[in-house]
């Protein structure tokens, strides 16, 4: 068996990541798009932040704890049902569990940052 060409494999997964943006942009972002602007019209982390701002005041405490609600709402619920199912290995819905709620406090935390009333 030959060695394990690195770069070709990461370039590789860039492209099928490429790819896969681009499928989802067009599905979501185009052809569904008013289907999801009907489902979600504000953004669930823009509308989260902007509820808690009257009551927790502006600021990150305020985005972490929003990001927090949103990763409790989607990721943890939805990873509740999926180890339920027994389809994926536990160490990865833990692995997937922890990345999403960096990536929820870490892009409300942002999306705060630009936020105006």
């Amino acid at each position: 068996m030959s060695k394990i060409n690195w770069a070709r494999v990461f370039l590789g997964g860039l492209l099928a990541g490429v790819i896969i943006n681009v499928f989802e942009f067009v599905t979501n972002g185009v052809f569904l798009a008013a289907e999801w602007k009907a489902q979600n019209p504000e953004g669930a982390a823009h509308l989260g932040y902007a509820a808690a701002r009257p009551r927790f005041g502006p600021g990150v405490k305020t985005a972490v704890l929003t990001g927090c609600a949103f990763w409790v709402l989607t990721t943890v619920l939805r990873t509740i049902d999926d180890a339920g199912v027994g389809l994926y290995p536990p160490r990865l819905l833990v692995i997937l569990v922890l990345v999403c709620l960096l990536q929820s406090v870490v892009a409300s935390v942002a999306g705060a940052r630009v936020y105006k009333e």
